[in-house]
Protein backbone atom coordinates (compact mmCIF):
# COMPACT_ATOMS: atom_id res chain seq x y z
CA UNK A 1 0.00 0.00 0.00
CA UNK A 2 1.40 3.39 -1.02
CA UNK A 3 1.46 6.38 1.30
CA UNK A 4 -1.32 8.06 -0.71
CA UNK A 5 -3.55 5.00 -0.39
CA UNK A 6 -2.71 4.78 3.31
CA UNK A 7 -3.87 8.37 3.84
CA UNK A 8 -6.90 8.32 1.55
CA UNK A 9 -8.43 4.92 2.32
CA UNK A 10 -10.06 5.92 5.65
CA UNK A 11 -11.51 9.03 3.99
CA UNK A 12 -13.58 6.88 1.66
CA UNK A 13 -16.05 6.51 4.53
CA UNK A 14 -18.26 9.39 5.63
CA UNK A 15 -18.09 8.34 9.28
CA UNK A 16 -14.30 8.73 9.18
CA UNK A 17 -14.57 12.20 7.67
CA UNK A 18 -17.01 13.23 10.41
CA UNK A 19 -14.80 11.63 13.05
CA UNK A 20 -11.69 13.41 11.76
CA UNK A 21 -13.43 16.81 11.67
CA UNK A 22 -14.87 16.32 15.17
CA UNK A 23 -11.53 15.19 16.59
CA UNK A 24 -9.63 18.09 15.07
CA UNK A 25 -12.09 20.70 16.35
CA UNK A 26 -12.27 19.18 19.84
CA UNK A 27 -8.50 18.77 20.06
CA UNK A 28 -7.71 22.34 18.99
CA UNK A 29 -10.30 23.98 21.25
CA UNK A 30 -9.32 21.83 24.25
CA UNK A 31 -5.63 22.55 23.64
CA UNK A 32 -6.09 26.32 23.54
CA UNK A 33 -8.09 26.30 26.77
CA UNK A 34 -5.63 23.88 28.39
CA UNK A 35 -2.91 26.56 28.24
CA UNK A 36 -4.83 28.68 30.75
CA UNK A 37 -5.85 25.70 32.87
CA UNK A 38 -2.20 24.64 33.24
CA UNK A 39 -1.04 28.20 33.87
CA UNK A 40 -3.65 28.94 36.53
CA UNK A 41 -3.35 25.51 38.12
CA UNK A 42 -6.92 24.48 37.36
CA UNK A 43 -6.18 20.88 36.39
CA UNK A 44 -8.40 19.52 39.16
CA UNK A 45 -11.07 22.09 38.32
CA UNK A 46 -11.00 20.94 34.71
CA UNK A 47 -11.46 17.37 35.91
CA UNK A 48 -14.33 18.44 38.14
CA UNK A 49 -16.24 20.44 35.52
CA UNK A 50 -15.74 17.85 32.75
CA UNK A 51 -17.25 15.13 34.97
CA UNK A 52 -19.89 17.34 36.59
CA UNK A 53 -21.52 18.18 33.25
CA UNK A 54 -22.68 14.58 32.80
CA UNK A 55 -26.03 14.91 34.65
CA UNK A 56 -26.66 18.20 32.86
CA UNK A 57 -26.14 16.57 29.47
CA UNK A 58 -28.45 13.68 30.38
CA UNK A 59 -31.20 15.99 31.68
CA UNK A 60 -30.87 18.14 28.57
CA UNK A 61 -31.39 15.01 26.48
CA UNK A 62 -34.49 14.09 28.52
CA UNK A 63 -36.19 17.48 28.03
CA UNK A 64 -34.99 17.90 24.45
CA UNK A 65 -32.76 20.90 25.21
CA UNK A 66 -29.29 21.53 23.74
CA UNK A 67 -26.55 19.57 25.49
CA UNK A 68 -24.54 22.78 25.93
CA UNK A 69 -27.27 24.34 28.07
CA UNK A 70 -27.33 21.49 30.56
CA UNK A 71 -23.54 21.30 30.61
CA UNK A 72 -23.08 25.00 31.37
CA UNK A 73 -25.71 24.94 34.13
CA UNK A 74 -24.14 21.96 35.88
CA UNK A 75 -20.64 23.28 35.27
CA UNK A 76 -21.44 26.45 37.19
CA UNK A 77 -23.38 24.44 39.78
CA UNK A 78 -20.28 22.33 40.40
CA UNK A 79 -18.11 25.42 40.87
CA UNK A 80 -20.66 26.96 43.25
CA UNK A 81 -20.89 23.76 45.30
CA UNK A 82 -17.11 23.47 45.50
CA UNK A 83 -16.86 27.05 46.75
CA UNK A 84 -19.66 26.51 49.27
CA UNK A 85 -18.09 23.36 50.73
CA UNK A 86 -14.66 24.99 50.87
CA UNK A 87 -15.84 28.24 52.48
CA UNK A 88 -18.32 26.82 54.99
CA UNK A 89 -16.38 23.86 56.35
CA UNK A 90 -12.90 22.69 57.27
CA UNK A 91 -12.69 20.71 54.03
CA UNK A 92 -9.93 21.98 51.74
CA UNK A 93 -10.45 22.83 48.08
CA UNK A 94 -8.94 19.67 46.62
CA UNK A 95 -11.17 17.49 48.80
CA UNK A 96 -14.20 19.66 47.98
CA UNK A 97 -13.49 19.23 44.27
CA UNK A 98 -13.26 15.46 44.64
CA UNK A 99 -16.51 15.27 46.63
CA UNK A 100 -18.53 17.44 44.26
CA UNK A 101 -17.36 16.08 40.92
CA UNK A 102 -17.58 12.43 41.99
CA UNK A 103 -21.07 12.97 43.41
CA UNK A 104 -22.34 14.75 40.29
CA UNK A 105 -20.68 12.18 38.05
CA UNK A 106 -22.40 9.41 40.02
CA UNK A 107 -25.70 11.28 39.64
CA UNK A 108 -25.14 11.31 35.88
CA UNK A 109 -24.51 7.56 35.87
CA UNK A 110 -27.73 6.97 37.80
CA UNK A 111 -29.71 9.21 35.43
CA UNK A 112 -28.34 7.31 32.44
CA UNK A 113 -29.38 3.99 34.01
CA UNK A 114 -32.99 5.11 34.61
CA UNK A 115 -33.53 7.24 31.50
CA UNK A 116 -35.53 5.47 28.79
CA UNK A 117 -33.75 6.09 25.52
CA UNK A 118 -33.68 4.70 22.00
CA UNK A 119 -30.00 5.57 21.84
CA UNK A 120 -27.15 4.35 24.02
CA UNK A 121 -26.34 7.21 26.41
CA UNK A 122 -23.17 5.44 27.48
CA UNK A 123 -21.44 7.17 24.55
CA UNK A 124 -21.53 10.31 26.73
CA UNK A 125 -19.18 8.55 29.16
CA UNK A 126 -16.88 6.70 26.80
CA UNK A 127 -17.32 8.67 23.59
CA UNK A 128 -18.57 7.45 20.23
CA UNK A 129 -16.32 9.15 17.74
CA UNK A 130 -17.14 6.87 14.81
CA UNK A 131 -20.86 7.34 15.44
CA UNK A 132 -20.86 11.13 15.18
CA UNK A 133 -23.71 12.32 12.97
CA UNK A 134 -23.79 15.42 10.78
CA UNK A 135 -26.04 17.06 13.40
CA UNK A 136 -23.49 16.28 16.11
CA UNK A 137 -20.70 17.66 13.96
CA UNK A 138 -22.69 20.85 13.35
CA UNK A 139 -23.11 21.31 17.11
CA UNK A 140 -19.39 20.70 17.64
CA UNK A 141 -18.50 23.26 14.96
CA UNK A 142 -20.80 25.92 16.42
CA UNK A 143 -19.73 25.42 20.05
CA UNK A 144 -16.08 25.06 19.07
CA UNK A 145 -16.16 28.24 17.00
CA UNK A 146 -17.84 30.22 19.80
CA UNK A 147 -15.37 28.99 22.42
CA UNK A 148 -12.32 29.50 20.21
CA UNK A 149 -13.42 33.00 19.16
CA UNK A 150 -13.95 34.13 22.77
CA UNK A 151 -10.63 32.67 23.91
CA UNK A 152 -8.75 34.41 21.10
CA UNK A 153 -10.60 37.71 21.45
CA UNK A 154 -10.14 37.89 25.24
CA UNK A 155 -6.74 36.19 25.42
CA UNK A 156 -4.99 39.25 26.84
CA UNK A 157 -7.54 39.64 29.65
CA UNK A 158 -7.49 35.91 30.47
CA UNK A 159 -3.69 35.87 30.43
CA UNK A 160 -3.46 38.85 32.77
CA UNK A 161 -5.99 37.19 35.07
CA UNK A 162 -3.89 34.03 35.08
CA UNK A 163 -0.61 35.81 35.87
CA UNK A 164 -1.78 38.60 38.18
CA UNK A 165 -5.48 38.91 39.18
CA UNK A 166 -4.64 41.86 41.44
CA UNK A 167 -3.18 43.86 38.56
CA UNK A 168 -6.14 42.89 36.39
CA UNK A 169 -8.46 44.35 39.02
CA UNK A 170 -6.32 47.50 39.29
CA UNK A 171 -6.70 48.30 35.59
CA UNK A 172 -10.47 47.89 35.68
CA UNK A 173 -10.99 44.21 34.91
CA UNK A 174 -13.16 42.03 37.13
CA UNK A 175 -11.25 38.85 38.08
CA UNK A 176 -14.44 37.12 39.23
CA UNK A 177 -16.11 37.68 35.88
CA UNK A 178 -12.99 36.51 34.01
CA UNK A 179 -12.80 33.39 36.16
CA UNK A 180 -16.50 32.69 35.63
CA UNK A 181 -16.07 33.19 31.88
CA UNK A 182 -13.23 30.66 31.78
CA UNK A 183 -15.34 28.17 33.72
CA UNK A 184 -18.23 28.69 31.32
CA UNK A 185 -15.91 28.13 28.37
CA UNK A 186 -14.61 25.04 30.15
CA UNK A 187 -18.15 23.65 30.30
CA UNK A 188 -18.72 24.39 26.60
CA UNK A 189 -15.41 22.80 25.69
CA UNK A 190 -16.32 19.71 27.68
CA UNK A 191 -19.46 19.33 25.55
CA UNK A 192 -17.38 19.65 22.36
CA UNK A 193 -14.93 16.99 23.54
CA UNK A 194 -17.71 14.68 24.76
CA UNK A 195 -18.49 13.78 21.17
CA UNK A 196 -14.90 12.71 20.63
CA UNK A 197 -13.68 10.97 23.77
CA UNK A 198 -16.51 11.02 26.32
CA UNK A 199 -16.51 12.34 29.87
CA UNK A 200 -13.84 9.98 31.16
CA UNK A 201 -11.11 11.20 28.81
CA UNK A 202 -12.13 14.85 28.41
CA UNK A 203 -9.83 15.91 31.23
CA UNK A 204 -6.84 14.42 29.38
CA UNK A 205 -7.54 16.55 26.31
CA UNK A 206 -7.94 19.58 28.57
CA UNK A 207 -4.59 19.12 30.35
CA UNK A 208 -2.06 17.16 28.28
CA UNK A 209 -1.62 19.61 25.35
CA UNK A 210 -1.08 22.61 27.62
CA UNK A 211 1.29 20.67 29.87
CA UNK A 212 3.27 19.48 26.84
CA UNK A 213 3.58 23.00 25.43
CA UNK A 214 4.55 24.28 28.89
CA UNK A 215 7.62 22.03 28.80
CA UNK A 216 8.62 23.30 25.35
CA UNK A 217 8.49 27.07 25.82
CA UNK A 218 8.56 29.79 28.45
CA UNK A 219 6.40 32.18 26.40
CA UNK A 220 2.64 31.96 26.79
CA UNK A 221 2.01 33.24 23.27
CA UNK A 222 4.00 30.35 21.87
CA UNK A 223 2.10 27.93 24.11
CA UNK A 224 -1.12 29.03 22.42
CA UNK A 225 0.36 27.93 19.09
CA UNK A 226 2.30 24.84 20.14
CA UNK A 227 -0.49 23.22 22.19
CA UNK A 228 -3.18 23.14 19.46
CA UNK A 229 -0.60 22.19 16.81
CA UNK A 230 0.53 19.17 18.84
CA UNK A 231 -3.04 18.28 19.71
CA UNK A 232 -4.18 18.42 16.07
CA UNK A 233 -1.31 16.19 14.91
CA UNK A 234 -2.04 13.71 17.71
CA UNK A 235 -5.72 13.71 16.72
CA UNK A 236 -4.93 12.72 13.14
CA UNK A 237 -2.31 10.14 14.11
CA UNK A 238 -4.52 8.63 16.82
CA UNK A 239 -7.52 8.36 14.53
CA UNK A 240 -5.52 6.71 11.72
CA UNK A 241 -3.87 4.27 14.13
CA UNK A 242 -7.27 3.35 15.58
CA UNK A 243 -8.62 2.75 12.07
CA UNK A 244 -5.84 0.41 10.99
CA UNK A 245 -5.45 -1.37 14.34
CA UNK A 246 -9.21 -1.48 15.04
CA UNK A 247 -8.93 0.12 18.49
CA UNK A 248 -11.01 2.67 20.43
CA UNK A 249 -10.71 5.96 18.53
CA UNK A 250 -11.03 8.40 21.43
CA UNK A 251 -8.73 6.39 23.63
CA UNK A 252 -6.08 6.17 20.91
CA UNK A 253 -6.16 9.95 20.37
CA UNK A 254 -5.56 10.57 24.07
CA UNK A 255 -2.93 7.80 24.20
CA UNK A 256 -1.07 9.51 21.36
CA UNK A 257 -1.14 12.79 23.28
CA UNK A 258 0.20 10.98 26.34
CA UNK A 259 3.02 9.43 24.30
CA UNK A 260 4.04 12.84 22.94
CA UNK A 261 4.02 14.27 26.47
CA UNK A 262 6.36 11.48 27.64
CA UNK A 263 8.76 12.24 24.77
CA UNK A 264 8.71 15.96 25.55
CA UNK A 265 9.06 15.28 29.28
CA UNK A 266 12.20 13.26 28.58
CA UNK A 267 13.83 15.10 25.68
CA UNK A 268 12.67 18.74 25.75
CA UNK A 269 15.84 20.86 25.49
CA UNK A 270 14.41 23.42 27.90
CA UNK A 271 12.80 21.36 30.64
CA UNK A 272 13.18 17.71 29.64
CA UNK A 273 14.55 15.20 32.11
CA UNK A 274 17.20 13.92 29.69
CA UNK A 275 17.24 16.79 27.19
CA UNK A 276 18.46 19.37 29.71
CA UNK A 277 21.29 17.07 30.77
CA UNK A 278 22.39 16.60 27.16
CA UNK A 279 22.29 20.36 26.52
CA UNK A 280 24.22 21.11 29.71
CA UNK A 281 26.82 18.47 28.87
CA UNK A 282 27.35 20.00 25.43
CA UNK A 283 27.73 23.45 26.97
CA UNK A 284 30.32 22.16 29.42
CA UNK A 285 32.27 20.49 26.62
CA UNK A 286 32.14 23.65 24.53
CA UNK A 287 33.31 25.73 27.47
CA UNK A 288 36.12 23.31 28.23
CA UNK A 289 37.33 23.33 24.61
CA UNK A 290 37.21 27.13 24.54
CA UNK A 291 39.43 27.28 27.61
Amino acid sequence: MSLIDFLLQPLNYEFMIRALATTLIASIVCAVLSCWLVLIGWSLMGDAVSHAVLPGVVLAYVVGAPFALGAVIFGFLAVALIGAVRDTSRVKEDAAIGIVFSSLFALGLVLISVTPSQTDLNHIIFGNLLGVSWADLTQVIILGAITFAILVAKRRDFTLYAFDPTHAHAIGLNPKILGAALLGLLALTAVVALQAVGVVLVVAMLIIPGATAYLLTDRFGRMLVIAPAISAVCAVIGLYVSYYLDTASGGMVVLTQGAVFVLVYLFSPRHGLIGTRIVNARRRRALASAL
